[in-house]
């Protein structure tokens, strides 16, 4: 009876693994976030001409570059299920810190990579409580939030340091031979490799899932998820620093404010990307694409002359959207699979 059933015209053909995994890769968050950036962007082209200039294009990549950046190890972070809401004032005290130590006659081969260091070293303090101490990195992160950025004004005031080598300053906004595609662009690429390869291909990312999906359950298969948590941290805070050197760099001005409720970007880049709040899921790749829609959408917002409040009013709720939106479709799955 199967047999003829099986023999039928009409009997449905069998999946593969191959038809499950296209099905899987079509409907899955990443493949729609990826779509619904191409219509952002296809769209704001259409309704702005100045949106889809050479010009704008190189100032939207610059402009994104600094979420880019700090995407990266935050999407690991929130995997692990934790989070570090200190970044963007790691990125000020950086850049405070890149000021202080050029107008005290350091040059800028040793600021940059102490800059860095110096995040490394702020990194791993938040590691050390969070991961260490088993502090809540919500309350830890909001802490050193408002340490660091008070610590950034202790450096340099309301001051702003500029005149910084025109050589280093020319390439961050200069862009790749005739193309509009920034310099900024060949670092970005190459990190995002480096940590999607990590995340996806190797064994420190499969551990880095398991942590986030169930601490307990890890830590009794033999991984260490408290060393994972705490060299996250001191990676993280490494690539904030290294963006608000970029950061000043950019603007020939460094300053105690720069990236200023940047963390809030930042966040609803990764969520919206669909890296869940509770750990354990999530993939880069749709991260990097939320960070495409975000930037675009401010972009053309801006080119409406929409003022910065309301581009913070925006991103909030597209932050609130990344959260409730993902448990509404589980749910409605859920309930749709009920006998």
């Amino acid at each position: 009876m199967s047999n003829d059933l099986a023999t039928r015209p009409d009997a449905p053909a069998p999946a593969t693994p191959q038809t499950s995994r296209l099905r899987e890769l079509l409907g899955s968050w990443d493949t729609a976030i990826i779509f619904l950036t191409i219509v952002v962007v296809l769209g704001a082209s259409v309704m702005n001409p100045d949106f889809g200039s050479t010009t704008n294009f190189t100032f939207l990549v610059l402009d994104l570059a600094p979420i880019f950046l700090i995407a990266l190890p935050m999407t690991l972070i929130i995997v692990t299920g934790e989070i570090d809401l200190s970044v963007a004032s790691t990125l000020g005290l950086s850049g405070a810190a890149m000021g202080w130590m050029w107008n005290n006659g350091f040059t800028i081969e040793a600021i940059i990579p102490m800059c860095i260091l110096l995040g490394a070293l702020l990194g791993a303090l938040n590691g050390f409580l969070v991961a260490t101490l088993g502090l809540p990195s919500l309350a830890v992160t909001i802490g050193t939030l408002a340490l660091f950025r008070g610590l950034a004004f202790v450096l340099l005031g309301d001051t702003a340091v500029s005149n910084f080598p025109r050589v280093y300053t020319s390439w961050v906004t200069g862009t790749i031979g005739d193309t509009p595609v920034p310099n900024l662009a060949i670092p970005l690429v190459i990190l995002a490799i480096v940590f999607g390869a990590v995340l996806q291909f190797t064994s420190l990312g499969r551990n880095i899932y398991a942590t986030g999906a169930s601490a307990t359950a890890a830590r009794f298969a033999g991984i260490n998820g408290n060393r994972i948590k705490f060299w996250l941290y001191v990676v993280a805070g490494a690539v904030a620093a290294l963006a608000g050197v970029l950061w000043s760099l950019r603007y020939s001005s460094a300053r105690a404010d720069n990236g200023s409720g940047l963390e809030l970007s930042v966040v609803a880049a990764v969520l919206l990307g669909g890296v869940s709040i509770f750990g354990g899921k999530g993939r880069l790749v749709g991260v990097l694409a939320a960070v495409v829609l975000l930037a675009a959408l401010q972009n053309a917002l801006r080119l409406e002359d929409i003022s910065n409040e309301a581009l913070t009013v925006v991103t909030g709720i597209l932050l609130i959207v990344a959260v409730l939106l993902p448990n509404i479709i589980t749910r409605v799955r859920t309930s749709l699979s009920r006998p």
